[in-house]
């Protein structure tokens, strides 16, 4: 290794460490305003210390949600070039926000889904320590899930968090084990149906347009067909899922609105795609491109439907802390007041700018490799899987169907190419049988050709030999040609699969255990 190379190595090094030191600054920058502000907001409240501690865990808690979870949103979308990171980050920096401020602050049940009974909590003290607890030990396991490259469920961080600190208040009693089971169902159904509906729309796209002879002509017909689809599953996950603080309304109507929605999309972008798939290559790479601005979108949505949602893993503790305190106690549910749901869509937005390019990264390229149609089926499976799954009452994780997806689409990609596996495997076979019938031959020529008086058959056998040496060889260079040019076949990556799922099936025991030892490290610092 020369010198150059040397200091070259020194400089990358640098650049990472200086980095990553102005990362840390500005997440303790962000943490240190929170801190700030609560005080100052709550200076007149009795023992709002908690509170404000509360305030900086649900700051943390917020930024690992955002350096975790947003990757499931617009990860896809990077992997397969339809999105840069920079405008990644960008659009669902802006729309996770935005969707916490305007449709997250729906009146939050103080535990969330219902994990254990707070009632069984008679002294409030004692609950306002498990809920700084649980907060702390979700933000910490979601921390290092980010660390080891992992992208986990939050919400079920926080219901381990919850169920730990509920257990070290009050016993096992406290825990409502029919949920825990729910969601322990959840592991399994969340990446399947994920998997299997994003395997679905990518068998459908490489069946009607991909393997077709007219390819851009049956993309004019099924491509609008699609992004209508996508429109209507979106506007309807929105409706049910994104926007409930503003309007309620029931399944059917919602699914109405968004037939209503998808109609106008098919019949507004039909004509444009007709005209861009006009100026295309008859080629799998120029389909690709169609699908490209369908994925910003669904990128935003997603974003803004999780933004509403999954902020109450944030600040729902906190939203319980503020209760306890402000009211004295602990009441069934909890109003969250906007300084507290800014902190939730500040912090996810913080985190995602920070620290959000390493999952976005794992879930967008280091699984299986994702083009726009891969990655456009993922965002279809997502909205999709979300909606079927809250109408049949199942818990899922938003996480786990992303993640899921990429998986289908991976195994979906090798199983149709064990064609091409057996095609590959025949012609290695081919090539080594003519390749030792050459060798043969030439073998019989060298000793044919050492004799020096030849009898008419050999030298019969010799002109043969020639003839048939020459077309081998030609033979043998066609089918070595073919099979070095030949598609290698990609696989998803079993070690991602293999730490994905540890670390999913690990998420709510690691954050019950982290956060019983800390609620008793709590009442051990205050009693």
């Amino acid at each position: 290794m020369d010198i150059k190379t040397i200091k070259k190595m020194e400089q990358v090094t640098q650049a990472n460490t200086s980095g990553g030191y102005r990362r840390l600054a500005i997440a303790f920058l962000f943490i240190a305003l929170v801190f700030i502000y609560s005080t100052m907001t709550n200076s007149g409240l009795e023992n709002n210390t908690f509170l404000i501690i509360g305030a900086v865990f649900g700051a943390y808690m917020a930024m690992n949600i955002g350096a975790n979870d947003v990757a499931n949103n617009v990860g896809p979308a990077v992997g397969s070039k339809a999105l840069t990171m920079f405008w990644a980050i960008v659009i669902a920096a802006i729309f996770e926000a935005a969707g916490a401020l305007i449709a997250g602050g729906e009146v939050v049940k103080t535990i969330k889904k219902g994990i254990i009974d707070p009632a069984m909590i008679e002294n409030p003290e004692v609950f306002i320590w498990a809920m700084t607890a649980a907060l702390l030990s979700a933000a910490v396991w979601l921390n290092f899930a980010t660390y080891i490259g992992a992208p986990v469920s939050t919400t079920h961080s926080i219901v381990g968090g919850v169920m730990g600190a509920g257990i070290a208040a009050a016993g096992f009693s406290i825990v409502a084990w029919g949920t825990m089971g729910k969601i322990a169902a959840s592991w399994i159904i969340s990446p399947v149906l994920g998997g299997v509906i994003a395997a679905s729309f990518l068998y459908l796209i490489k069946s009607k347009i991909v393997n077709t002879d007219d390819v851009i002509a049956n993309a004019k017909k099924v491509v609008p067909f699609l992004v209508a689809l996508m429109a209507m599953a979106f506007s309807t996950y929105l409706i049910l899922k994104g926007i409930k603080k503003i309007v309620k309304v029931d399944f059917l109507t919602a699914l109405m609105i968004g037939f209503a929605f998808a109609v106008a999309i098919y019949f507004l972008v039909k004509p444009m795609i007709a005209k861009a798939a006009d100026k295309l290559e008859s080629t799998r790479a120029g389909v690709n491109t169609l699908f490209t601005i369908p994925l910003i979108f669904s990128a935003a949505m997603l974003s803004f439907a999780h933004g509403a949602n999954d902020v109450a893993n944030a600040i729902g503790p906190l939203a319980a802390i503020n209760d306890a305190i402000v009211n004295g106690g602990m009441s069934g549910k909890s109003e969250i007041p906007l300084w507290v749901m800014g902190v939730g869509a500040l912090g996810i937005a913080v985190g995602l700018a920070l620290y959000g390019p390493k999952l976005i990264r794992t879930v967008g390229s280091e699984i299986t490799e994702l083009d726009q149609m891969r990655a456009f089926s993922i965002a279809m499976a997502a909205s999709i899987t979300v909606i079927i799954a809250s109408q049949l009452g199942l818990p899922v994780s938003s996480t786990h169907i992303a993640v899921g997806g990429v998986f289908g689409v991976g195994f979906l990609r090798e199983y149709l190419d064990r064609g091409e596996s057996k095609f590959l495997s025949k012609v290695r076979e081919q090539f080594k049988a003519d390749k030792k019938e050459l060798d043969s031959m030439q073998s019989e020529f060298k000793k044919l050709d050492k004799i020096e008086e030849k009898s008419k058959a050999q030298y019969q056998r010799i002109v043969e030999l020639y003839k048939l040496i020459d077309e081998k060889q030609e033979l043998v260079k066609v089918e070595k040609k073919e099979f070095k040019s030949a598609k290698k076949i990609k696989y998803v990556k079993r070690d991602a699969v293999k730490k994905i799922i540890a670390a999913w099936i690990i998420t709510v025991p690691a954050a019950a255990t982290l956060s019983a030892g800390v609620f008793f490290m709590i009442k051990g610092i205050v009693s």
